[in-house]
């Protein structure tokens, strides 16, 4: 090839490359500005104590020794944290499971697809909106529950679900019952239809099939979903705090109070933003180690495959 038509096709690569990084670099820049510098921020304003528009002293790691040694909501937040996380991992990772399963077990490629469709409604619904219903017409005073324990002779069951500490946890981990949420029951669908159809033929030719192929053959082929959906979920439950700030505002009490609330009251109740960034810079660490925990021991279906 001679020199001139080198250096031509050298500068025609050139410039899709410099048209590709000019496109990629807004993005990157946005992610910065609106990502990775509220973080570097929280970290080291977590050293100081700071007050939107006051001056702000370095304490070094006063806040965090106050967050681990002084404030009495910690633990207990943490406590209710831990439950509330497990309950979420404990139905995430099988209630749509099974719903994924019994929709990919219907014989007719249509009606599939309209489960499908039917159980992806919900998430086009308001999530405050579900809440408000669950607050305000199940669990309260005149709610469903309540009226259907007064139906079935048992109205001395009757009470405040949320307002009462003994169970204010349970009907905030009941809430959206039956746990079949649209986006697990796809991600599951998805990770069952791709198991190979050679893989399900050989099973019924064992004699592997119902519950025993979704024990020891679907769900291996599956770990990979799960494992997806234990990130998230260990994520949500540790950093989330909106629904119980909309339900229970962390009450009765402390009984449904945990880290996320924590770190919001100090923030805009008190005016604490120093001390609110060592809580958040403290559940950052938390998922983060939990995430690498998970990656490094829960094997995905890929993972074993090329192990074996």
């Amino acid at each position: 090839m001679p020199r001139t038509a080198m250096h031509a096709s050298w500068l025609l690569r050139l410039r899709a490359s410099l048209a590709c990084y000019a496109l990629l670099g807004v993005p990157i820049v946005l992610l910065g500005l609106f990502v990775y510098l509220p973080v570097c921020w929280a970290f080291s304003k977590s050293l100081f104590e700071y007050e939107v528009g006051g001056v702000s002293a370095f304490i070094g790691m006063a806040n965090y020794i106050e967050f681990f040694t002084a404030d009495p909501t910690t633990y207990v937040a943490l406590a209710n944290m831990l439950v509330f996380t497990l309950a979420a991992v404990l139905i995430r990772l099988t209630v749509p499971l099974i719903v994924a399963k019994l929709i990919l077990s219907i014989p007719s490629e249509r009606w599939r697809h309209v489960y499908r469709v039917v159980f992806l409604l919900p998430v086009v619904v308001s999530s405050v909106a579900m809440l408000l219903i669950w607050q305000g017409l199940v669990f309260s005073h005149q709610g469903l529950v309540n009226e259907l324990l007064q139906y079935l002779g048992l109205g001395a069951l009757r009470r405040a679900w949320l307002a009462d500490p003994a169970t204010a946890m349970g009907a905030v981990i009941f809430i959206g019952f039956p746990w079949i949420g649209g986006f697990e029951v796809l991600i599951y669908y998805a990770g069952l239809s791709a198991i190979p159809q050679s893989v399900n033929e050989a099973a019924q030719l064992e004699g592997c099939v119902g519950l025993r192929k979704f024990l020891l053959i679907d769900i291996p082929l599956v770990l990979s979903q799960l494992k997806l959906m234990l990130v998230l979920t260990i994520i949500a439950g540790i950093q989330g705090f909106q629904n119980l700030l909309i339900v229970t505002r962390g009450g009765p009490g402390y009984a449904t109070f945990v880290p996320g609330l924590q770190m919001y009251y100090n923030a805009f109740s008190y005016q604490r933003f120093g001390y609110a960034c060592a809580i958040g810079v403290v559940l950052f660490g938390l998922i983060f180690g939990l995430t690498i925990l998970n990656m490094l021991y829960f094997k995905s279906s890929e993972d074993i495959q090329a192990t074996a």
